[in-house]
């Protein structure tokens, strides 16, 4: 069975990054976006904010959800042997 890949600092530390930014780029967006227009605006950063939640979710699912691969050595073997 797999074992579940702890990880590192620096991985933790990057995705903690990216999700700071996240954050605060999308809170601009969203308390921008309609300035100065009377009545409905169209709610340009649902597509910014959800294609990039998606990709934060992505990264949090690298980080925190990695399992080692036991056959990943035999691999390494393999290619170096021809």
């Amino acid at each position: 069975m797999p074992q579940k890949i702890k990880p590192t600092a620096t991985q933790k530390r990057n995705f903690f990054i990216h999700l700071i930014v996240f954050l605060i780029a999308s809170a601009i967006m969203w308390l921008t976006y309609d300035k100065g227009v009377e009545g409905w605006a169209y709610p340009w950063p649902a597509w910014i904010t959800a294609a990039w939640g998606l990709s934060l979710i992505g990264h949090w699912c690298a980080v925190y959800t990695s399992f080692e691969d036991p056959g990943h050595e035999e691999f390494i073997r393999q290619t170096k042997n021809g």
